[in-house]
């Protein structure tokens, strides 16, 4: 079974192309995603570093990727790891690795993408702040009739 899932942040925006095939056009996009990694040192503490992981998506994910997906976007995928080579212009021989990605899901909310990333965020409607005593979260004035899926 060849089965990969990750979580990690990319490390720059999705590189996206379009190859041209007998069904028509198909999105390429290809990204780094830095993947922490944490190991045990001699002296008994923990060093965080990270593993950079090549990705490829095709066809909607890699539209997704384009349309979603940007330097610091914290995701979750799942896929399969795909080794191959090819000769590069100095005739040497170079072996690839990447993960052909089959899901992909975002990790985290806008609002704390947006905390880890410095930049403000406003909700566009008004979220729940407080428990009521009977432990269910009080509604927010305005939005009775807005968004709810019963009457």
């Amino acid at each position: 079974m060849n089965k990969v899932i990750l979580m990690g942040r990319l490390t720059r925006d999705p590189d996206v192309r379009y190859s041209q095939g007998a069904n028509g056009s198909m999105a390429v996009a290809r990204y780094t995603l830095a993947v922490d990694r944490r190991r045990s040192r001699d002296n008994g503490g923990n060093e965080q570093t990270a593993d950079f992981i090549s990705c490829v998506a095709f066809g909607r994910s890699g539209e997704f990727a384009e349309k979603y997906l940007h330097q610091g976007t914290k995701i979750a995928i799942t896929g399969r790891i795909q080794t191959g080579s090819y000769t590069n212009k100095d005739g040497q021989r170079v072996y690839t690795t990447d993960v052909v990605v089959e899901e992909q899901e975002f990790a985290e909310s806008k609002s704390s993408a947006a905390a880890n990333s410095g930049a403000a965020y406003t909700p566009s409607r008004p979220e729940p702040v407080s428990e009521a005593g009977d432990g269910f979260m009080n509604i927010p004035d305005g939005v009775e009739d807005e968004g709810l899926p019963f009457n």
